[in-house]
């Protein structure tokens, strides 16, 4: 295996497991938890290129659907379909949405990638909120209290911090993906 194998696969796992061990670092609010898992999946999203952040994604989203507990109510089918399902479906428009625009627009400033995490953000509301409504049979009332209100600085606090990082590390990474490894 070469080096340049070697380093996307370590940096697809590593992504899988952060998003893992940031979903166990919360703030227990029902029928939400606040988590860093939303923190380290931007961050996936704007470090990484398509194909490896989405394996990064699909590898922890695949983990918790065959039992491990790595999702913030456990693991199994069950807890994807709990109330926090729509917000890990939400990932993957996320991911998407970051790695797709960094790929299509070549500016590499904080408020690009602020920008950027913000659409993340509200892709992961969009499906967080429509599933929440859903499943529980919410008003939009009391779905904006349970599932949005609480988090909105915490979001803020999680934008800027991933964003801050990508403007340090971005560079750093590519230059390791890249076909010499970096090395």
């Amino acid at each position: 295996m070469d080096k340049k194998r070697l380093i996307e696969i370590i940096l697809t796992a590593l992504f899988a497991a952060l998003m893992a061990v940031g979903a166990y670092i919360r703030i227990p609010l029902p029928p939400v938890p606040i988590t860093l898992q939303t923190l380290f999946a931007l961050l996936c999203g704007l470090l990484l290129p398509l194909p490896l952040a989405l394996s990064s994604l699909f590898i922890y989203l695949f983990l918790g659907l065959v039992g491990l507990p790595v999702f913030t109510s456990g693991g199994g089918f069950a807890a994807f379909s709990g109330p926090t399902g729509g917000y890990l479906a939400g990932l993957i428009p996320a991911i998407l949405i970051e790695t797709l625009m960094l790929r299509f627009i070549p500016v590499r400033r904080f408020g690009f990638y602020i920008l950027t995490s913000t659409l993340a953000t509200a892709a992961i509301y969009a499906c967080g909120l429509s599933w929440l409504a859903w499943s529980r049979n919410l008003s939009l009332q009391a779905t904006l209290a349970g599932g949005l209100y609480p988090f909105i600085i915490g979001d803020v606090v999680k934008i800027l911090a991933c964003s801050y990082a990508a403007v340090r590390l971005r560079d750093r990474v590519t230059q390791v993906l890249s076909k010499d490894g970096g090395m």
